[in-house]
């Protein structure tokens, strides 16, 4: 940089700034030529101090403002040190002096940015954006918030399984199944939305029947197995015991006359049992509902009686641990495809060690079917059982239900009405039409004679369940049922321990 000086005829001066390389002799009249300026470049080149960046930001004459600025080390060729202030990227404005550098608006000036006509210009401290950019933000920031709130409602989700679990004796019934390591196998515990899958959604369409105990749907699972899923009411704590309790029983039981149970749902509000589907119903259905299409003939029924007689016996008799069912009754005998009897409900069930010959427990059961001695004593044996299953028999011989009622609205008990036509014999009285008409008279009183050793009073006097299977065999053999009925009947579920292991 250089200092150019002019002299007049008058011995005036003027002095003016401009490239040292540059400056040469000029007359006063040069002033008046437009051009002059454009002859004459000027350079300013100058530094702040003698400190550069990193040392001068921390003395007391740091002169940059402080409002996005940039601090440039600077050096000549003769090596002088010194530095400058410059505006930051996206601003403008004077660094040195307040307010100091400002926001450049990027989008009043199609220049500088590149947001096309379809996007949306949004101008930012120092930057802008373009609309394409920020609707694609938004689309991440709604798929993570919904991705957030899913897992959070997943876990919540998990936390309420494990709480449901726990509620519904989740922890008992695997330590009630850890003593018997194979029935891990084949009991399986369900989850809340396997079995939602099978009964779409619980649709009421689904529904198989409805009661106290709650409700049963027709379900399929993902193996393409039709079931029954059994969804209980709200249970207390001592309905809770005899849910297990069922779980825990029916586990130790594989055999062709006694329901199947494929496992359980613990992970929901109320707990689910999934069985075998059974399609016609219950016994108790088709003798007092009157089912035209399939009518109970005689030799049907004698076979459901043979079929509930043989599972009873497996109970008392065969299973690795004595089962008492305690609640025999009509309503509690399934009809399979072929109208088979399949026993279930084993809620108030229990397993008794073999050197115990009765349970000693507050009274359960269904009025009519109930033993009185064990109504008398509270305590169950397997002959209170045999009374129970006497019941049935008579039902299966009259056709009428267990509580009576006559014109008057007066009740009745059926098993007392039988023993009385027993005793007067006039038994014919009291039998249903169809077995008057199919049952040879020799056979329908052996029948009816089996039934009324069943309802004696003193248990002890009561047939045990071998016995009566091996009479109601025997009655079969002599009634010549046909080829039919025997083919379907041949190796009844009750016998063999090999059942234990298969259907």
């Amino acid at each position: 940089m250089g200092t150019g000086m002019v002299l007049s005829e008058d011995i005036c001066g003027y002095a003016f700034v401009g490239e040292q390389n540059s400056c040469h002799y000029i007359n006063l009249s040069d002033f008046s030529d437009h051009n002059f300026v454009n002859r004459v470049p000027i350079v300013l080149d100058f530094a702040i101090g003698n400190q550069n960046c990193a040392l001068a930001k921390y003395s007391n004459a740091y002169s940059c403002n402080p409002n996005n600025t940039l601090c440039i080390d600077n050096t000549d060729s003769s090596g002088y040190g010194g530095y400058l202030c410059s505006c930051e990227n996206g601003y403008e404005g004077n660094p040195y002096l307040s307010p100091g550098c400002t926001d450049i608006d990027e989008c009043e000036d199609p220049n500088l940015n590149d947001c096309d006509g379809n996007a949306k210009c949004t101008n930012t401290p120092g930057h802008f954006s373009s609309g394409t950019f920020s609707s694609l933000g938004a689309l991440l920031l709604l798929i993570c918030v919904r991705w957030l709130y899913g897992e959070v409602n997943r876990r919540k989700e998990a936390k309420l399984k494990e709480i449901f679990f726990k509620r519904n004796g989740g922890l008992l019934l695997q330590q009630q199944l850890s003593s018997d390591q194979g029935n891990l196998q084949t009991t399986k515990l369900f989850t809340s939305k396997e079995l939602k899958k099978a009964t779409d959604n619980y649709n009421a369409n689904r529904i198989l029947s409805q009661g106290g105990q709650g409700t049963v749907y027709k379900g399929m699972l993902r193996d393409g197995r039709i079931v029954a899923i059994k969804k209980s009411k709200a249970l207390d704590e001592g309905k809770l015991e005899q849910f297990i309790n069922e779980v825990v029983i029916l586990s130790r039981i594989n055999i062709r006359n006694v329901v199947k149970l494929f496992g359980c749902c613990l992970e929901t509000e109320v707990p689910m049992l999934v069985y075998e589907f059974i399609p016609n119903g219950t016994l108790f259905q088709c003798l007092h509902e009157h089912n035209e299409e399939f009518p109970l003939t005689w030799d049907l029924r004698l076979r459901i009686a043979t079929e509930i007689a043989g599972a009873l016996f497996y109970l008392h008799s065969l299973a690795s641990i004595p089962i008492y069912h305690r609640d025999i009754k009509s309503a509690n005998i399934l009809l399979d495809e072929k109208f088979r009897a399949k026993v279930s409900d084993f809620g108030i069930s229990r397993s008794i060690s073999v050197d115990n010959t009765h349970l000693t427990t507050a009274v359960q059961g269904t009025f009519g079917y109930l033993d009185p001695e064990y109504f008398h004593s509270s305590q169950f044996t397997e002959k209170s059982d045999v009374y129970s299953f006497g019941v049935v028999l008579v039902e299966l011989l009259t056709g009428k239900k267990p509580i009576l009622s006559d014109e008057s609205n007066e009740v009745g008990s059926l098993t007392a009405y039988f023993l009385l036509t027993m005793k007067e014999n006039r038994l014919y009285d009291i039998l249903d039409a169809r077995v008057v008409k199919e049952g040879g008279e020799k056979e329908v009183l052996a029948v009816a004679n089996i039934a009324k050793r069943c309802l004696y009073l003193n248990g002890s006097s009561r047939p045990t369940m071998k016995e009566v299977v091996m009479e109601l065999d025997g009655i079969r053999m002599s009634n010549g049922a046909t080829a039919t009925v025997k083919q379907s009947c041949d190796n009844v579920g009750y016998a063999t321990e090999d059942d234990l292991t298969g259907p």
